[in-house]
């Protein structure tokens, strides 16, 4: 296991400097990868590309971390046509920094293009004849119009609501019969603002016992995308007000140590399957965490018809997406200090699992988008995953990990074009929930199916193959919600709910599959 002690030394002018002693990589850990890549070898019969070895220790300078916020105005999110010979400009100029990929295949690339770089990047790729067209010409100005803010006093009015249908539904669930002569009797919930005082005079008054605990509400609803403390206070109220189906708990701390927060959805029956469902592992792809809440909340409003035990993460990389909301909007990785010596902030998550990392699709080099990190499991993101697989007893029949955009349903492999042996049973189930989520709602969004290297790109250190290779998970697939490219990563709030609807109609398709093992 990777010990890793952060002190925090200073907060100066919103700036926070961290001091991280030596991360060392323990023997059994060691044995544990040794065993898990004979595993993997005997699973697929493939024999692993020769790599650089694992990091025994390294040493983790301190660094000043800003806080400003990104500006994206005047860049431009273009779509390349780079198939062949083409793709290789496009990486060229990824390496001379003058754009920076978002999703692409062997055909199609979408990149960021940076106002400084927009007139040596046209002049580049019209000398050699490579058509591009410009999707959105000022990122900025997308940015601003995609979250609709919503004001205290509204927060806490929606708030109230909550806790008045939370203690509805109480009253239903424990008096069916008389609901209807009831329900004219429900209490007005008087929120923060009627008594002179915010939510710490709310949490004040809850200790004192002048409130009920149980009509305490949330903030959740699915018109805008929300902060992390939202979305926490949302399972935290589901765990308090639904005991008999809900329980939360923090399976890890995140590196600038916040809690990874898991949600357990169950009525406690025998011999039903286990289905993990997480979002957010990239920062910047707020959609995933968005339809991943919404199936929390669908999955709790209709407990009765549940037929799986969920194991729910709406936020894997916690310290990332709070910093997309006030740092910088197009952030993808966690925020992890730099090697010594180094200046570049953060691994991608979703290269650091601990099966062919280092691969395909992956970089070394900390400044890139795509950097793996310093060894399997190396962020203690990936890690308290792992260590809560190794755990449980659950019997997980499906692994969901959901992100944007594109619109795909993946399966393994994605280290490299190959699949494993029963790819026929991913195809099948994956091809029924595209159809279900085209129908899941009126406008027929189309969803591709394929093999995640094939249909898009080559990523080694992944989720999916993970839980396919190393936990031996049945249906493991990585969902790639919307859009095509419109809007990208910026998808605004009002595509939230018909979004969630898909995603949801996926879940409960792969669960019917899972049910049948």
């Amino acid at each position: 296991m990777f010990r890793l002690i952060i002190i925090q030394t200073a907060i100066i002018s919103a700036v926070v400097i961290n001091c991280v002693e030596l991360m060392t990589l323990d023997p059994k850990l060691q044995h544990i990868l040794s065993n898990q890549t004979n595993q993997a070898r005997e699973y697929d019969s493939v024999p692993i590309e020769s790599g650089a070895d694992v990091i025994d220790a390294v040493v983790i300078k301190a660094v000043e971390i800003p806080e400003e916020r990104v500006t994206y105005e005047g860049a431009q999110l273009w779509r390349v046509l780079a198939d062949g010979e083409q793709s290789e400009f496009v990486s060229y100029l990824q390496d001379t920094g003058d754009v920076s990929m978002w999703t692409g295949n062997e055909s199609i690339v979408d990149v960021l293009v940076r106002p400084e770089s927009i007139s040596r990047v046209t002049r580049f790729l019209r000398e050699r004849q490579v058509k591009y067209d410009i999707i959105i010409p000022d990122l900025q100005q997308a940015i601003d119009q995609e979250n609709p803010s919503a004001s205290e006093e509204e927060l806490e009015e929606l708030e109230g609501r909550k806790a008045r249908y939370a203690w509805w539904k109480r009253r239903k669930r424990q008096h069916k019969s008389h609901i209807h002569s009831n329900i004219t009797s429900i209490p007005r919930y008087l929120v923060a603002s009627e008594y002179g005082g915010g939510n710490d005079v709310y949490q004040k008054k809850i200790k004192k016992g002048e409130l009920d605990t149980l009509m305490a509400g949330h903030r959740m609803e699915w018109t805008r995308y929300h902060r992390l403390d939202d979305i926490y206070g949302y399972i935290d109220y589901l765990a308090q007000t639904y005991p008999d189906i809900c329980s939360s708990m923090a399976i890890g701390t995140s590196f600038e140590g916040r809690p990874i927060k898991l949600l357990r959805i169950s009525k406690g029956e025998k011999n039903v399957p286990a289905i993990w469902i997480d979002g957010g592992i990239h920062a910047r792809e707020w959609i995933s965490t968005a339809s991943v809440t919404y199936i929390i909340n669908y999955l709790v409003e209709n407990s009765d018809d549940l037929k799986a035990d969920y194991y729910i993460l709406p936020v894997v990389n916690p310290d990332g997406y709070e910093y997309t909301f006030r740092g910088d909007r197009l952030w993808r990785k966690n925020r992890s200090s730099p090697e010594k010596g180094g200046v570049c902030i953060g691994v991608d998550l979703n290269r650091n699992f601990g099966y062919r990392w280092g691969g395909l699709g992956t970089s070394r080099q900390p400044c890139r988008e795509i950097y793996a990190g310093t060894g399997p499991f190396s962020e203690p993101e990936t890690a308290a995953i792992k260590n809560f697989f190794e755990a449980t007893s659950a019997n997980f029949k499906a692994f969901l990990t959901f992100h944007s955009y594109g619109q795909y349903i993946l399966y393994p492999w994605g280290y490299a074009q190959r699949v494993p042996p029963d790819y026929a049973d991913l195809d099948r189930v994956a091809q029924k929930s595209a159809v279900a989520m085209k129908k899941a709602t009126t406008q027929n969004t189309v969803y591709t199916v394929g093999n995640s290297a094939t249909a898009l790109y080559a990523a080694a250190g992944g989720s999916d193959d993970w839980a396919k290779a190393m936990l031996k998970i049945k249906y493991a697939y990585t969902i790639e919600l919307r859009d095509k490219g419109r809007n990208g990563f910026i998808l605004p709030a009002g595509y939230i709910i018909p979004t969630a609807k898909e995603a949801l109609a996926s879940v409960l398709t792969i669960t019917d599959a899972a049910r049948k093992l």
